[in-house]
């Protein structure tokens, strides 16, 4: 393969594989041929390195013309890592994008399908992400990179679904997993050129509802890039939805056969990944490109991360009460700071999944929502994690939600004697379990060494800039040998003030008394 003044591309093929690309590629020349090879002379273009990659794959990568050709749009100069991964998939309809969290994959692929849309290669993009970074992640992105497109979230509604479908206007439309399902014929009737699918491991089964649907919206035409950065992470059966999915002619007909590809039976309801599983899967998720954070030199060493959990009904409808009940006692007395700060914990107890009543009794709040999200976050990393939750009553449902997921979970809290602190924190430093230790933030965000983690998830929002900052330098210290990530979960204003005044997106001198002010509109 050789790229001649940035123009044609020479490649050397097998006659019956020439004969082929002769037949597909218009610009086309057959140079030479020997007993084995044909000798082609390509026109360097996405269009024909599309179209190349279709017919065969190559040992090295095909060069992308969006390295003379692209303009790289946005507020920001794209990292190294992203450059590249922007080219692989710019010549390629369908691959996949397996790019650690927190490198910046959203970026390249909104990159590499605006130069395919300069092309006019491809016209409108259909996003399928998890609720809770449709807007905070997708639409925020596309607003900060490729701002010239606009892109219109399909959530609510049918209705307010298929407007937002059918509305040509929106070149990038992004929607929730389970919203497809509810929409599927409108989507396949605006004909989307590509679709782009975040934390694919949604889609690793394919007896699901949500697999059998995607499937069906795809056609031999259509683009699909697959995003993950923990792919089949928990078994190699977990390969083979994305495998039909991207290169179905990679993997056998029915799952069972797979399965019996990649696991021996032990007993009867025990199975056991092969030797050769590791190389197999390996094989079969391709074509794809990885990057993990720490192969990123130019990636700052923490990286700051929203998923949006909207409230759900029963929590707003008590949020608003009680903002409202607030607001009346507020009208005849002055707001101090202590009255501010009890009444805000109030609002973020009911943010976060259950509240305290005067007489120290629980209400429970439906929150399976942001359990969801936690999940998605722990399924992003191979690594451990830290959750931060501030009441103690959370704590244990979310403990409880990570152990069903078979997610090796340990406590810290203030009931927890010094004694077994120490030896948990000890097992989390130095063996494989616990993967995730649930954290009051008072009970350890003080002169704790947790640097086997690599993640700091906040359930929700703590009310101290120095509570905050010792809770991320339990990991950013010392010993830390990864690039970091700190995940904020969030569903209410409340929340979405308390952690723009922690990152100092507010001035420094905004009081709490001040924040609760602005909340009630006072």
């Amino acid at each position: 393969m050789e790229l001649i003044e940035n123009k044609v591309l020479k490649v050397n093929v097998p006659h019956q594989i020439a004969e082929e690309i002769k037949g597909t590629i218009q610009k086309c020349k057959e140079l030479s041929r020997d007993n084995d090879n044909t000798s082609l002379a390509i026109h360097w273009g996405a269009q024909e390195m599309r179209a190349l990659n279709k017919i065969a794959m190559f040992k090295n990568d095909l060069p992308s013309p969006i390295t003379k050709e692209y303009q790289w749009a946005g507020k920001f100069q794209p990292f190294d890592h992203q450059r590249t991964t922007s080219e692989f998939l710019s010549v390629r309809s369908r691959a996949f994008c397996f790019n650690e969290a927190g490198t910046g994959k959203t970026s390249s692929i909104l990159w590499a399908s605006d130069y395919l849309m300069n092309k006019g290669l491809i016209k409108r993009v259909l996003v399928i992400c998890p609720l809770s970074i449709m807007t905070s992640a997708w639409k925020n992105d596309i607003y900060n990179t490729v701002i010239h497109r606009t892109p219109g979230v399909a959530y609510g509604t049918a209705d307010d679904r298929r407007a937002i479908i059918s509305n040509e206007r929106y070149e990038y439309v992004i929607i929730n997993y389970d919203g497809v399902r509810i929409v599927m014929d409108d989507i396949i009737k605006a004909k989307f050129d590509l679709i782009v699918v975040d934390e694919a491991n949604a889609y690793k089964s394919v007896s699901t509802n949500r697999w059998k649907t995607l499937n069906k919206i795809l056609t031999p035409e259509t683009g699909l890039w697959l995003m993950t950065g923990t792919p089949a992470s928990q078994s190699p059966v977990d390969a083979y939805g994305l495998a039909r999915l991207v290169n179905p002619n990679s993997v056998p007909k029915f799952s069972s056969a797979w399965r019996d590809m990649v696991m021996n039976q032990i007993t009867r309801f025990k199975w056991v990944p092969k030797k050769s599983a590791q190389q197999r899967v390996f094989n079969v998720l391709q074509p794809a490109i990885r990057f993990a954070k720490n192969d990123c030199l130019d990636l700052p060493s923490v990286l700051y991360q929203t998923r949006e959990i909207p409230l759900t009904k029963q929590a707003q409808k008590y949020y608003k009460e009680l903002k409202k009940e607030f607001l009346i006692s507020a009208g005849g007395e002055e707001v101090t700071s202590v009255n501010a700060a009890a009444n805000m914990n109030k609002l973020l107890q009911i943010s976060g999944g259950a509240v305290y009543t005067d007489d120290r009794k629980v209400i429970d709040f439906d929150i399976r929502p942001r359990l969801k999200a936690l999940m998605e976050t722990v399924e992003q990393t191979d690594n451990k994690l830290i959750v931060f939750v501030p009441y103690r009553h959370t704590i244990e449902i979310v403990a409880a939600n990570l152990n069903e997921h078979n997610i090796t979970t340990a406590i810290i809290n203030g009931s927890v004697s010094a004694h077994d602190r120490t030896e948990i924190i000890k097992e989390f430093q130095n063996a494989d379990d616990p993967r995730v230790l649930v954290i009051q933030p008072q009970s350890a965000s003080h002169g704790v060494t947790l640097t086997r983690a690599d993640t700091v998830v906040f359930w929700s929002p703590v009310m101290s800039v120095e509570v905050y900052l010792q809770c991320i330098a339990r990991i950013d210290r010392v010993g830390q040998l990864n690039k970091m990530t700190v995940m904020h979960l969030q569903g209410s204003d409340i929340e979405r003030k308390l952690y723009a005044m922690l990152q100092g997106k507010v001035e420094s001198h905004t009081k709490l008394v001040d924040l609760y002010r602005e909340e009630l509109g006072l």
